[in-house]
């Protein structure tokens, strides 16, 4: 439903990677055609999906394992991957300096 309602526009998806794959299936087929099959009450309807996609996930195991995939450090297949144009990669390093100075500065209500 979210990808025909964002027709012509934008579909932010969060947590992609908790979608169950009947849905990642939909996903992929309207990314690929840009269209949704539905068949109801013996009828089959095509609906627009010409939208772009937003996603967002975390890796799997819970943190990212620089020595594995993408596709297996997010837990999605490499087709539906494929289907986006971009992917971008944010990691978070771990420095315990620079996560102090920043939540004091936000606690502190600096800004």
């Amino acid at each position: 439903g979210a990808l025909v309602l964002a027709d012509g526009g934008v579909c932010c998806i969060d947590e992609f990677d908790c979608i169950r794959e009947a849905d990642r299936t939909a996903i992929h087929e309207a990314m690929e055609q840009q269209t949704i099959s539905v068949a109801k009450a013996g009828l089959v309807c095509k609906l627009n999906t010409r939208c772009t996609i937003i996603a967002a996930t975390n890796p799997k195991p819970g943190k990212f394992d620089p020595d594995s995939s993408l596709p297996v450090n997010c837990g999605l297949a490499a087709p539906l991957l494929s289907r986006f144009d971009l992917v971008l990669l944010l990691m978070d390093t771990c420095d315990p300096k620079w996560d102090t100075a920043v939540s004091e500065h936000i606690l502190n209500g600096s800004g």
